[in-house]
């Protein structure tokens, strides 16, 4: 027997010895043994049919992580889910060398539906994510963006693949993942939730797979279930009306309206014109537009610091600046002033090690910055 038949034949038998519906921490890779991931197959799965796969990154190599995130998605909607132990914030190639030993070890190991092949990820593992899908002869049907964006700073009007996005609406990479939802035409969606820089809470992992589920009946990935479709509409649309804030509903109804143009006729919702929508909008455009001036206002500052003759102004102006901050940060009530302070000061003290060489600046920052945590 060739040695590749036979490598897939000992994969196979080894894949009907892992357990059903609950996480294993670790596979090792067969062709890598320093290639690990962590696993969840639903209660249903058999080599019978093919599967479709998530293929997940997290930026501290934890890969039961984001497993958990997606476990019950998974098994609700019949999905293998693999996250790395390895790939990481850091090289790019060690990420891009997990990927390829771990995907390589799904496909040979599970009958995966090659049509249906996603990859999540969040932070840096959601650059990971979007990079493998954006490779040239990537096969990535669709993404789960979880707090970050692109591998590069390159904005796209149209990906290759469809792409959910999420975002925290106190993560600092709320502006990025805002500014690629507004840019982008080709099939997306972006989902704010309360909560920091972290992994997508596991209801709306369910809405994600369960939206990855419906862009594959529009592209005849899968075939269409319009009993399922139906349902899903029912459903999505009950809940929107019944969402109190009005821009919250129309938003709701639009996404709606996008994601099922194609499949049924969906009457246009006339919302979009009410007053307190258009004011709504206005304030998250303002934000937006606030944020960014003060990003760019406190980094031109830092750039004074180096010139002589500026240095003490400047330095008085950050010192005040996160002062500010700090206070807007420790609010008890949420608002919007709330919110760009937090997501500022925690993506601005996030890369001051590298970016900050003035030591009594740095000692602004630590005083007045938010703790430092990593991604969870």
């Amino acid at each position: 027997m060739p040695g590749r038949l036979c490598l897939l034949v000992a994969l196979a038998a080894h894949a009907q010895q892992l357990p059903l519906g609950r996480i294993v921490e670790e596979v090792v890779c067969a062709t890598d043994q320093s290639q690990r991931y962590a696993l969840y197959l639903p209660s249903t799965y058999t080599q019978d049919r093919a599967w479709p796969v998530i293929l997940a990154f997290d930026p501290g190599g934890r890969g039961r992580r984001p497993v958990e995130q997606y476990q019950a998605a998974a098994e609700k909607f019949g999905y293998i889910v693999a996250g790395s132990n390895v790939s990481r914030n850091g090289s790019w190639q060690v990420s891009m060398n997990a990927a390829q030993a771990m995907g390589g070890d799904v496909t040979g190991r599970f009958h995966i539906d090659e049509k249906r092949i996603y990859t999540a990820g969040m932070s840096g593992g959601a650059r990971v994510a979007m990079g493998i899908a954006l490779g040239a002869n990537s096969v990535v049907a669709g993404v789960i963006a979880s707090s970050a964006g692109y591998p590069d700073s390159s904005p796209r009007k149209t990906l290759p693949f469809v792409l959910f996005s999420t975002a925290g609406n106190e993560d600092f990479n709320w502006l990025e993942m805002r500014s690629l939802d507004h840019a982008l035409t080709s099939p997306h969606r972006l989902a704010v939730f309360q909560g920091g820089h972290v992994w997508l809470p596991r209801d709306l992992a369910i809405d994600a797979v369960e939206w990855l589920d419906i862009q594959a009946m529009k592209s005849d990935r899968i075939p269409r279930d319009n009993a399922r479709l139906e349902q899903i509409f029912a459903a999505r649309k009950a809940k929107a009306e019944s969402t109190a804030d009005p821009y919250q509903r129309c938003e709701a109804l639009g996404a709606l309206a996008a994601d099922f143009k194609g499949l049924r006729d969906v009457p246009r919702d006339a919302c979009h014109q009410e007053k307190a929508v258009k004011e709504a909008r206005k304030k998250e455009q303002a934000e937006e537009d606030r944020e960014r001036r003060m990003i760019g206002g406190i980094l031109a500052l830092e750039q004074q610091l180096n010139t002589a003759g500026q240095r003490s102004e400047a330095f008085a102006r950050l010192t005040d600046q996160w002062k500010r901050m700090a206070a807007s940060t420790n609010a008890g009530t949420d608002s919007a002033d709330r919110r760009i302070a937090r997501r500022v000061s925690r993506g601005l003290a996030m890369g001051a090690a590298d970016r900050i060489k003035d030591a009594e600046y740095r000692k602004v920052i630590a005083a007045y910055g938010p703790a430092r945590t990593g991604p969870r």
